[in-house]
C-alpha cells in the first residue's frame, strides 16, 4: 500500500494524528522527515511512545527520506509521513517527486511573523512561498485539521 497520509504539522506525532487520522488509516508505521528530530535519539523516543495499535516509527532527514521515498511509495506498510514545516515536505518533493501527492496542512500554530488563516494554521511569508512551490510542483495541498472535517484547499488558504 502507498503511503496514506502526507502531513504537515508542527507536533509531528501527536493525538490528532495517531487517534484521528491513525484510527481512520490504520497505519503501519509513521515516517518523520525532519533534519533536527532525525538527529535526536531522546526526542525520537518521545515521539514513538505516543504510537498506538502496533504502528512503528522511522525517523529521517530530509536527504535520507528522498532517497527512500519511492520504496516506502511502493512498500505493503502503510505509512504516515509527516514533516513538521512545509519547507522540509518542499525539499522532499523538488523535481516533482510529489507531483500528484495529496498534502494535508495540520497545525501551524501561532509564531512571530506569522497570521491566522484558519485556527489551526498561521502562515509567515516562508510558509506562503514553501506551499505554492509545492503546488507549483504539481502537489495537492489542503488543510483539514481531522479526517472528518472538510478539507481547504491551498488558494483560499493564501488568498483568504
Amino acid at each position: 500500500m502507498p503511503i496514506v497520509l502526507h502531513r504537515i504539522d508542527e507536533r509531528l506525532i501527536h493525538g490528532q494524528v495517531v487517534l484521528g487520522w491513525g484510527g481512520e488509516l490504520e497505519p503501519d508505521r509513521y515516517v518523520v522527515v525532519d533534519d533536527d528530530v532525525a538527529r535526536a535519539p531522546w526526542e525520537q523516543e518521545l515521539y514513538a511512545v505516543g504510537l498506538s495499535g502496533g504502528a512503528g516509527a522511522e525517523f529521517h532527514t530530509v536527504s535520507e527520506a528522498r532517497s527512500l521515498y519511492d520504496r516506502w511509495a511502493a512498500d505493503d506498510a502503510r505509512t504516515i509521513l509527516l514533516t513538521r514545516l512545509p519547507e522540509a515536505m518542499r525539499r522532499l518533493g523538488e523535481d516533482g517527486a510529489l507531483r500528484g501527492v495529496e498534502i494535508n496542512l495540520g497545525g501551524l500554530h501561532h509564531d512571530a511573523g506569522r497570521d491566522m488563516v484558519l485556527p489551526y494554521v498561521f502562515l509567515g511569508q516562508g510558509e506562503r512561498d514553501d506551499l505554492r512551490a509545492l503546488a507549483r510542483a504539481g502537489a495537492v495541498v489542503t488543510a483539514q485539521d481531522v479526517p472528518a472535517a472538510s478539507p481547504i484547499a491551498l488558494e483560499r488558504l493564501l488568498d483568504g
